[in-house]
């Protein structure tokens, strides 16, 4: 894999997808991790919704099924030419439940898989109270369902990546504002005018802060895809449905 050995990974635009096969063993680890960090959230989802499986089952299951792909190179099957990556996931996932479910595995808590080794902690308890708080039909479609919960855990993980952003280059106060309006604004406010007087700042200042939040979440959403798809004509399929448009060359 150019420019990409042991130690050293590259921080965006290197596939995840081809890097689960990569020979380096670190490589492949450093894989696992970024894309359990995009999918573990709509996997439990789907464990809970389809398979009706109980929290605790469905948090060993998802465990479970990342600590078997990193030892049975479980994505080295996958052809761009016959699904999107996104759908060649959960297939696996609905086969790997099926086999545990045949062998009437009965296992206790992390299901005798080796412990992950992940940057940051899976949060089931935080997308159990997502769960509870979705309205959702009795038989959703399982594809549909998936690929919603996916686009939710990649807008996550890019306005964390927007955070990091906005602590690494001194623009908190941006990231702030965005927050207050585009993520936590209910019909009582806070308005523009509102959040010029928090930060002491005029409405046209509040009007440029919220545009380069906006512009850098869309950069950084974007990225995450390009890492997250296999190829370049996946990419642009996935962000026509993300984005509803078209990426320049």
């Amino acid at each position: 894999m150019n420019g990409t050995s042991g130690d050293r990974f590259p921080e965006t635009r290197l596939s995840v997808v081809r890097a689960t096969t990569d020979t380096d063993a670190a490589v492949r680890a450093w894989a696992l991790d970024r894309l359990t960090a995009a999918y573990w959230r709509p996997i439990y989802k789907h464990l809970r919704w389809k398979w009706r499986l109980e929290p605790a089952d469905a948090e060993d299951a998802t465990q479970d099924f990342f600590a078997r792909v990193l030892e049975r190179d479980t994505f080295a099957s996958f052809d761009p030419a016959k699904a999107r990556f996104r759908t060649f996931v959960r297939v696996c996932v609905d086969r790997f439940l099926a086999n545990r479910l045949q062998a009437a595995s009965r296992q206790k808590r992390g299901g005798g898989a080796r412990p992950l080794q992940l940057s940051q902690p899976l949060d089931f308890a935080g997308a159990e109270s997502e769960l509870a708080l979705q309205p959702r039909s009795p038989e959703p479609d399982a594809e549909e369902a998936f690929h919603r919960e996916w686009m939710r855990a990649l807008f996550l993980l890019a306005v964390e990546d927007l955070r990091r952003l906005g602590r690494e280059g001194g623009r908190q106060v941006q990231v702030a504002i965005f927050e207050r309006y585009d993520l936590e604004r209910t019909a009582d406010g806070p308005d523009y005018a509102t959040l010029a007087r928090e930060h002491g700042l005029p409405v046209t200042q509040i009007t440029n802060h919220l545009a380069w939040a906006r512009r850098e979440l869309r950069r950084l959403v974007l990225e995450r895809l390009r890492e997250l798809t296999a190829n370049e004509s996946e990419y642009r399929a996935e962000a026509r449905a993300l984005l509803g448009e078209e990426q320049e060359e």
